[in-house]
């Protein structure tokens, strides 16, 4: 039998970025515990405020509407928010709020101003963050780091880090299709193609990655420092000549890392770990092959990244890191061979 609602009109306040299992949660105690709910998401203003790469109100908006005409049809309205508090210090008919244990002081204040303009305090209603597989808090910043999914899952199991994994002939073809967007130059001025991939990418809040020796060669030569360099001494799988080889002094950490053709390493997954926890760009020099880094390059990275490579005889290739990206790698990698 369904408990009936203890309150009228519960106030839920919000980002609600990348919407996750401890949204639902507490989404879920609200409507549990009032007969109408008011979420409050905030502006795009505010949300910029926090990190360029929170998803649009709208977004965010038409998520929380699919989650109400499931959960809680025609008993939730959504609001925009553009302070801290809303109108929950003037709010007539509210009577109740939900919070989590770090956003409680903040309804402590609201009360203590509702109570100054003559209005009841609301019912405070505390939700538990909900933890992840390793026990941390589930939250948006976490999965736009690039840690955990929304369910909580980490993008990379502990296994990998102990097995090599070999890759499956039946993905080759998959492999060498580009997963991103193509930008098309000659061979042999592949600054041409470099200068497209960049035109109108904003790197002031993003990372660029750089995958492959002429890659890597093309953006210095252009005077761009990628944040993470993977090279391996080679072009085609020929060695490169001295004259061409990337000029390693441009990057103030330098890590090697061992990946033979085909597979994936726990050398080669430590060490972009390792970069991707760096303030300063890396350089990764790979003996072996570096062609399925991406792989564990997009898992590992935080949502917003920009990897580029090359497409031999074509161009570069361009991919940003996103949750759909990640989902791809690691469903590719359930097709890789441990050995």
């Amino acid at each position: 039998m369904e408990t009936p609602q203890t309150y009228s009109c519960c106030l839920v306040g919000g980002t609600f970025d990348r919407f996750h299992a401890g949204h639902r949660l507490l989404l879920d105690a609200a409507q549990k515990s009032a007969k109408r709910i008011e979420i409050h998401v905030t502006s795009d203003l505010m949300a910029d405020a926090k990190s360029s790469f929170i998803q649009s109100f709208e977004t965010r908006r038409e998520i929380l509407l699919q989650w109400a005409e499931s959960h809680a049809p025609g008993r939730v309205t959504i609001h925009m928010l553009n302070d801290v508090m809303g109108p929950a210090p003037v709010h007539e008919e509210a009577d109740c709020i939900v919070a989590t244990p770090e956003t409680r002081g903040q309804c402590e204040s609201i009360n203590i101003t509702r109570e100054s303009n003559g209005l009841p305090a609301l019912n405070i209603i505390e939700v538990a963050h909900m933890q992840d597989v390793d026990g941390g808090i589930i939250s948006s910043s976490r999965i736009r780091n690039g840690h955990i999914d929304v369910q909580g899952h980490p993008w990379i199991e502990d296994r990998y880090r102990e097995q090599t994994l070999q890759m499956h002939p039946r993905l080759d073809a998959e492999l060498k299709t580009p997963m991103g967007v193509l930008f098309e130059g000659p061979e042999d001025a592949p600054e041409v193609a470099m200068y497209a991939a960049l035109d109108g990418l904003d790197l002031s809040s993003s990372s660029l990655i750089a995958v492959g020796d002429v890659t890597v060669a093309t953006l210095l030569n252009m005077d761009y420092v990628p944040d993470i360099a993977f090279i391996d001494g080679q072009t085609k799988r020929t060695p490169l000549a001295k004259e061409k080889q990337v000029d390693i002094s441009r990057f103030p950490s330098l890590l090697t890392a061992v990946n033979p053709a085909g597979q994936l390493t726990p050398s080669l997954l430590k060490a972009i770990e390792q970069a991707c926890g760096m303030d300063t760009p890396a350089l990764i020099d790979v003996e072996g092959e570096e062609d399925l880094a991406p792989l564990y390059i997009h898992l590992v990275a935080q949502i917003g990244s920009q990897i580029i490579y090359g497409q031999p005889g074509r161009g570069v290739v361009l991919q940003e890191t996103t949750l759909k990206t990640k989902e791809r790698c690691r469903h590719l990698l359930g097709f890789f061979e441990a050995i």
